[in-house]
Formats: structure tokens, C-alpha cells, sequence
């Protein structure tokens, strides 16, 4: 039995799913909406989930969490939680994209592009294709305007826009010429259960895997973007930000 968060967003998914041959049974889906902060839910609600079920920490298989791209906040939050948890239990851990998470939930073969919100007028994208169980990422996550989200959809006429980033940003792709058909509803948040389908466990628990996991940020921080604070003296810190 796995446990899976993503806190990519400010809606958390929290799941505790079977995996097996046939694919995955999800014993119980969790989610916890605003007004309710995840910094003050977690690790409560993970212990109360495991309470419910009669399933101790120490005997699940393993713990997937959302790497994002998605609030720079809410994925410190999920993944020290489910580092701490993990060290704690000596429990194996895998990490898998938010948007990814998004994509396992849209049409079947045609271009997907997952958006999520990075800051004011500035959207995360991943552009994927779904075929049944597995997405296939077409090029890495980046981030740019709704203008130029919409000038990328004008050029693919089969692609389709989903993610959490349209509770708020449907309107300005529209009036950008994206048209409404072509953004789907329902998808605002990423779903732990499909973090559980997309992850790749590793064979054994790893200190060294476990602390060298990071969130896929895509882009700097704005702190780290501040002229005022230059970077500390010593290695550049890339590792958190992939360029694939």
C-alpha cells in the first residue's frame, strides 16, 4: 500500500492506494480545500487517514509526492513532510510532476497542454500526450504568459488546456483567442492517486535518493530573483531546477 501527496497547489491530494498487476485500487482520496492551510493540516491529516484504515506508517511500501512545478510554499511543505516521514519509517520514496499527475486525467491522444499558475500573469505549462495508463512528456515544463500560451495553441489546432491554472486564467486565454471548447473543466488540482500510477519506486530505501529529492521549481524563487540578495558564495544550486 502506498502513500501520496501533492501540495503543489493550494487544494492538497492526499491518497492511500493499492497497487498490484492490474493496476491501482484507491482505498481512500483525500482532499483539503482552502480555507484550510496545509501547513497547518499536514502531517495530521496523513495520521488520521492512517488511522482510518488501521495501517501503520512503518508498513506502507513506500511514499510518492508531487514535485510540482506549482506554489513554491506548498511543495517545501509536501515534500519535507513526506521526507520526514519516509527517514522516520525507512520508507522507500519516489517523486512524480504535478502537471503530469494533471495530463493522466485528460483525453487520450491528443496534445494536453497542463497549466498551473507560477504568479501573477506567468503559467507553468507542460505540453503532454495520454495514451491509456502512461502520459509521454513532448518537451520539458517551462513557464510563460497566457499570450503566449494561446499563441502556442493557435500553431497546435488539436491541443487542448486543462490544469489548475483555469479557475483563474480561462478568461484572459479566451480573450487571447483560445477558444472555449478547447479548455477543459474539472481538472484543478493534481490528484495523488495518479502521482501513485505515475511514480517509478526505487528497489530499496535510499538516505542518500531520499535527501537529494527536490520540487521541480522550473524557475527562481522571487527572493532568488531579488538584485538586492545575490547568491551565497559556493556551487550554483541547479540541481532543483531541470532542464528535462
Amino acid at each position: 500500500m502506498f502513500l501520496a501527496l501533492d501540495t503543489s497547489t493550494l487544494t492538497m491530494s492526499l491518497a492511500l492506494v493499492e497497487r498490484g498487476p492490474d493496476g491501482v485500487r484507491v482505498v481512500e482520496h483525500q482532499v483539503v480545500r482552502p480555507p484550510i492551510k496545509q501547513s497547518e493540516a499536514l502531517p495530521g491529516v496523513v495520521g488520521e487517514l492512517l488511522a482510518r484504515h488501521d495501517v501503520k506508517l512503518a508498513a506502507l511500501e513506500g511514499l510518492v509526492v508531487g514535485l510540482g512545478p506549482g506554489s513554491f510554499t506548498g511543495l517545501r511543505i509536501g515534500l519535507a513532510t513526506v521526507k520526514s516521514l519516509a527517514y522516520a519509517a525507512g520508507l522507500k520514496v519516489a517523486g512524480a510532476s504535478s502537471l503530469a499527475a494533471v495530463a493522466m486525467e485528460g483525453p487520450e491522444d491528443v496534445p494536453l497542454h497542463v497549466l498551473a499558475v507560477a504568479r501573477k500573469d506567468d503559467l507553468y505549462l507542460g505540453v503532454y500526450v495520454r495514451r491509456g495508463g502512461t502520459v509521454e512528456a513532448l518537451e520539458p515544463e517551462t513557464a510563460m504568459s497566457p499570450q503566449e500560451v494561446a499563441q502556442r495553441m493557435a500553431a497546435e489546432p488539436r491541443a487542448v488546456a486543462l490544469g489548475p491554472a483555469l479557475v483563474d486564467y480561462r478568461a484572459a486565454l479566451e480573450s487571447h483567442g483560445v477558444a472555449p471548447e478547447r479548455l477543459l473543466s474539472g481538472h484543478d488540482f493534481p490528484s495523488a492517486v495518479e502521482l501513485v500510477r505515475l511514480a517509478r519506486m526505487p528497489e530499496t530505501f535510499s538516505l542518500e535518493a531520499l535527501f537529494s529529492m527536490e520540487p521541480h521549481y522550473v524557475r527562481a524563487s522571487e527572493p532568488e530573483r531579488n538584485p538586492k540578495f545575490p547568491p551565497l558564495p559556493g556551487p550554483v544550486p541547479t540541481a532543483r531546477l531541470k532542464d528535462d
